[in-house]
């Protein structure tokens, strides 16, 4: 039997699994808040694994270690800055929003939490937030149906359209039928398989090099730039090049499909018990996947991987070490399941959280208010449906690398609802006015900053600095100005702050 016909195999058993616990799941799904937040019934271990698993993405597995492997260790502030991120995020974010979506109308999506938490009656939070939502979950979708493509194709030398095909069909499907459950336990599985892979592979590379004495001394007679995380490319990091990496940590403040995780926690007990599983999940998976990408360097020494290979160099490793060298392929088959996992446990999350803007949020908020959870769960899934198809045709070209189509959106939603997430659960003069224009005008800043060209070059172009930093600084700070110079806020939104503050259970 050949390689690729073992490693087909063990993609088939583990995509039918997937797709089991979405048939599973539609039993459990049967008005919207199961469809959306799956009942507010998470597990700790299920919210911790599906939280992180849905944030990391195919990024993680091949942006993150192929931008090491091609530029070397200069590349891992981004890291550092994501570590840093994720511990405030669970740290100080997690259970103030949980409590408060709750008590906000039992609130089952961001922007509907907008809308009650500030008694927005224009819907203007609601409306420009779901628009934003759509607008970056698109490029964050077709990210991830990118990185399945590039999976598929590598692997089995297939067409990258008809890989794209295959990937984007088997997250549709089981996102299609069971909803926030289904898109959960399939990132809880998927957690797993992600850290498996990164735990197995670097260390069997290392010995099949020679041990670490050796991995070093081939690293070593690559220059000292590339162990130097003060250079990138070759090139000595300024200051601007290093902020413009750690700034990714603000964006976790504003991700809708991570923060969606913590509105969805049973109770307490089980956020405090996601806060130290998580935080000890990233940890290690952050710090194996750049050892990834500096291992993978001296692995590939007497054969090189350049342009947009250098993103597959995890894959390339794991086919060489259990297919070539080994001659385990089912093995290797299983291992790359872990790089599967991590792009369908992202792609998934970003469905559901644009169908739920979609349907609860423009739908049922705006259109038809008077909707049934029966019309609302074919809405969605219309939308789930639909979404698909224009992610689709923008990860159609192949030339578009992974890691700018995760920058773009990372930097587009920390933008627009970081600031807004923040000051809405801790600043109680934040008013309904203060927060829209910090919405607005931190998304409208991303796209002028890194889409809008003057004299034939974007202001990202010319600044070298990361979109995320202006357009989070800008959001905070008209939030602040345009709520003090507005109104106070009512005396009920007043009351509802005072109460969510005093009640620290979690």
């Amino acid at each position: 039997m050949s390689n690729n016909l073992w490693i087909l195999l063990a993609f088939g058993a583990y995509l039918a699994l997937m797709m089991a616990i979405g048939v599973y799941s539609v039993k459990r799904s049967k008005t919207s808040e199961d469809y959306f937040l799956g009942g507010r019934s998470l597990s700790g271990w299920v919210a911790a694994m599906s939280a992180q698993a849905s944030d990391m993405s195919g990024w993680l597995l091949m942006g993150l270690p192929g931008a090491i492997y091609a530029l070397g260790t200069g590349q891992v502030w981004i890291a550092v800055g994501l570590a840093i991120g994720t511990i405030l995020n669970w740290t100080i974010v997690s259970s103030r929003l949980r409590r408060y979506t709750e008590r906000c109308g039992n609130s089952l999506t961001l922007p509907e939490f907008f809308e009650n938490r500030f008694e927005d009656k224009s819907r203007v939070l609601r409306v420009a937030s779901s628009i934003f939502i759509m607008i970056f979950f698109l490029v964050y979708t077709a990210s991830g149906f990118s990185a399945g493509a590039s999976l598929f194709s590598s692997v089995f030398g297939i067409d990258y359209t008809i890989a794209l095909l295959i990937g984007a069909a088997v997250i549709l499907i089981y996102t299609f039928l069971g909803g926030f459950l289904a898109v959960c336990w399939t990132d809880f599985v998927q957690g797993f398989m992600m850290i498996i892979s990164l735990m197995v592979v670097p260390f069997i590379a290392i010995k099949m090099i020679g041990g670490m004495g050796e991995t070093t001394a081939i690293l070593n007679g690559m220059g000292i730039h590339f162990l130097d995380p003060t250079y990138s490319g070759g090139e000595k990091l300024g200051f601007i090049d290093i902020i413009s990496q750690v700034v990714w940590g603000l964006g976790y403040f504003g991700m809708p499909h991570i923060l969606v995780r913590f509105m969805a926690i049973k109770d307490s007990k089980e956020i405090r018990k996601s806060r130290i599983i998580a935080i000890v999940w990233v940890i290690i998976s952050l710090s194996v996947a750049c050892f990834l990408g500096i291992i993978g360097k001296a692995f590939f020494v007497d054969a090189p991987l350049t342009g947009n290979d250098t993103e597959n160099v995890f894959i390339n490793m794991i086919t060489e070490i259990f297919s070539n060298r080994l001659g385990i392929p089912f093995i290797g088959g299983i291992i790359l399941c872990g790089i599967l996992a991590a792009i369908m446990s992202t792609a998934d999350s970003q469905l559901l959280v644009t169908a739920s803007a979609i349907s609860e949020d423009l739908y049922k908020g705006v259109i038809n208010k008077n909707a049934s959870d029966k019309s609302m769960l074919r809405v969605s899934r219309i939308v789930v449906l639909v979404v698909s198809v224009i992610a689709f045709i923008i990860a159609l070209n192949p030339d578009n690398g992974i890691m700018d189509l995760v920058s773009y959106a990372w930097s587009g939603f920390g933008s627009a609802f970081g600031p807004v997430v923040l000051m809405a659960i801790f600043w109680r003069r934040t008013t309904r006015t203060g927060a829209a224009a910090g919405m607005i005008g931190g998304g409208l800043t991303v796209i002028l900053w890194d889409y809008i060209p003057f004299g034939g070059k974007t202001i990202a172009d010319m600044t070298g600095l990361y979109s995320l930093a202006p357009g989070f600084a800008i959001g905070l700070i008209l939030i602040v100005i345009v709520s003090l110079f507005t109104a106070k806020p009512s005396d009920k939104v007043l009351k509802l702050f005072d109460e969510v503050e005093k009640n620290k259970e979690f």
